[in-house]
């Protein structure tokens, strides 16, 4: 029998057993490091950030933002008027009528899941996620009966009817608290907990993008993540919130090349770790690319790598953050990879062979191709460059870069020396005093090179007054501007596409239209773009030249990646495609004969493309050459 009592008791018991499974996992993420969080605070702010923040990256895909609208917001509805109406006993009309409209609203959502489920799409995982349709219907059922009675005004229903109906909720209710334990829904209460308590709360500021890596205690016992409870705690709890809804391995480059790195296989793989469930045999998503399951296994305090991660996992990485970005969850995946490669590294010198030598290079000669540091502007003697330590002080000091030791790239550099006289611009150079900005030393993991790189370059930036840094290449514009803060170094910081649209904005820099009639398309850098939001002011550089633009299906916030950055270049892991290869096609599937880039890496990368391919230029030159002087 159906009654009142019998339904409040349901609802207890219910939530007694989900709590159980909560704590379970909340046990189990709090073996890791601490963590500093703002408990209260934090808490407050969840329902914004899931409402605001967590919609907006859903949303990306309408269909599926409707689907779960309806499907969680109907269910979180039902659940919230059955407490209402049973166990704090209220029994207006509205109230039985709104708890009706509820289950109505979660069918609809239902059908739109069933249907996503029937022939799900590749990057979806399976397993319990395709048996949570028919648990969430059976619940429905249940639940739309109970709603039609209540509204025709009977509180019990009793007989065969009754007993029927509370056999369908109890099992429905069953099936549910137990799919919190570590199913398919215990993302639910772990990504609350983890928007609440996310280990970078400043991305839900809504003004601060927050990129930079954090620095590391080098003096710590123990150097980056060997274990997975050597992750901070609010970071295990962050992988359990993954969903496994498989954007991050959609628009993974290195996944998509058939490099041994899916984004998602490696979150479940870290939360295979640290919640000791044997091997990953039951995994039943997209694996690593060429890794089948059922050779992965690990447990909280035993090593990662290479039982539970292989090491060319980690050094497939572009750090790209595609697979951040695109995360509904807002689970910060590079961060961890990053974490496991500063212990490999630093701990175990177990970096990639060809790595090994550049960071050798960066320890003897400050730069990563071993060069004379002399070398950075001497192919440049024709330019008359000031030098900062003859002028002492300059509105702008350029930053060159290790692009400068590149023939290639000198190209770049020369038209954007062209750009800044003809605008007028007071600017100087520190020539063989600037060192590498460490970008490349962070990414493979070596932090200590990276700090001691950082800090040198500080000591001689304090020597000298400039207003600006201007720099061509968005590693180093990302790193003197989000990452040498926290070592004490402040400055304001421009790319110079960001730069020079604003002087071509003042009038100061002068663009005539171009007489180049072929149809460009514009490589967004991920470091640029992803890491630092910068999407429009390359694109207005080449509107001022009047270039037919075709923007390629991936471009801006979204853009794949050249395939260069976090060392990927280096450690040369390899696939059945090249990612450079990937984006060169992306170029020509959009009708375009020439790439504009803004960074050294790309136009490495994408010059690197055998075949027949679109031509590769950066848009200082092609500014550079429409230039009235």
């Amino acid at each position: 029998m159906t009654t009142p009592s019998n339904i409040a008791w349901l609802l207890i018991v219910t939530a007694a057993v989900a709590a159980v499974g909560a704590w379970r996992r909340w046990r189990l993420w709090r073996a890791g490091q601490p963590a500093s969080v703002d408990w209260i605070g934090g808490l407050l702010a969840m329902p914004r950030r899931y409402l605001v923040d967590v919609h907006e990256v859903v949303a990306r895909e309408p269909a599926s933002a409707r689907m779960h609208v309806h499907v969680a917001g109907g269910l979180a509805a039902i659940l919230a008027l059955l407490v209402l109406i049973y166990l704090l006993d209220l029994q207006s009309w509205w109230l039985r009528l709104a708890l009706l409209v509820a289950v109505l609203m979660m069918w609809r959502g239902l059908r739109m899941l069933v249907e996503r489920r029937r022939a799900p799409p590749a990057h979806l995982s399976r397993g319990g996620f395709q048996r949570l349709p028919d648990v969430l219907r059976l619940l429905a059922i249940g639940l739309g009966v109970l709603a039609v009675f209540l509204v025709l005004g009977n509180r019990e229903v009793g007989g065969i009817v009754g007993l029927a109906l509370f056999a369908t909720l109890a099992l429905g209710m069953a099936e549910l608290a137990v799919a919190t334990w570590g199913g398919p829904l215990k993302h639910a209460f772990a990504g609350a907990l983890h928007l609440a308590f996310h280990p970078r709360p400043e991305r839900f500021s809504g003004e601060k993008r927050s990129t930079a890596l954090k620095p590391l205690d080098l003096a710590a016992a123990r150097l980056g993540a060997e274990r997975p409870i050597d992750f901070k705690w609010n970071q295990l709890l962050g992988f359990d919130a993954c969903v496994q809804c498989g954007r991050c391995e959609q628009m993974c480059p290195a996944y998509a090349a058939g490099q041994p790195l899916n984004p998602k296989k490696l979150i479940q793989d870290l939360v295979l770790g640290f919640s000791m469930t044997g091997d990953d045999r039951r995994y039943t998503g997209s694996p690593h690319p060429g890794q089948a399951p059922g050779d992965r296994r690990g447990a909280p305090t035993a090593p990662i790598v290479p039982e539970l991660v292989a090491p060319e996992t980690l050094w497939a990485c572009t750090t790209c953050r595609a697979c951040v970005y695109e995360c509904p969850m807002m689970i910060e995946h590079v961060d961890a990879i990053l974490d496991m490669r500063r212990h490999l590294t630093l701990a175990q010198g177990a970096t990639p062979a060809k790595a090994v030598n550049v960071l050798e290079e960066l320890r003897q000669t400050d730069n990563s191709g071993g060069q004379d540091p002399k070398a950075r502007i001497d192919w440049a003697v024709d330019q008359r460059l000031r030098l900062m330590r003859d002028v002492r002080q300059a509105d702008v000091l350029l930053w060159l870069g290790d692009g400068a030791f590149d023939r290639r790239v000198q190209r770049t550099l020369r038209a954007l020396f062209k750009l800044l006289r003809a605008a007028g611009v007071d600017f100087a150079v520190l020539g063989e005093e600037e060192l590498d900005c460490g970008d490349l030393a962070r990414r493979l993991g070596d932090e200590a090179a990276f700090q001691s790189l950082a800090r040198r370059n500080l000591a001689i930036l304090g020597r000298y007054r400039f207003n600006i840094i201007v720099t061509a290449d968005p590693h180093a514009y990302h790193s003197l501007k989000n990452e040498y803060p926290a070592l004490g170094g402040h400055f304001r910081v421009m790319h110079h596409t960001g730069y020079l649209a604003g002087l071509q904005r003042q009038g100061r820099l002068k663009i005539a239209a171009s007489t180049d009639a072929r149809p460009v398309s514009y490589h967004d850098p991920c470091y640029l773009g992803r890491y630092n939001g910068e999407v429009a002011a390359p694109r207005a550089l080449l509107g001022a030249l009047g270039v037919p633009l075709k923007e390629m299906a991936r471009s801006g916030l979204r853009s794949r990646c050249c395939g260069g950055g976090g060392g990927a270049a280096i450690t040369d892991v390899p696939g059945k495609l090249r990612i450079p290869d990937m984006r060169m096609e992306d170029a020509r599937a959009a009708g375009a004969e020439i790439v504009a880039v803004a960074c050294p890496q790309c136009t490495v990368m994408l010059e690197g493309v055998i075949g027949p391919r679109p031509e590769v230029r950066d848009v200082a030159e092609l500014l550079a050459e429409a230039v009235v002087e």
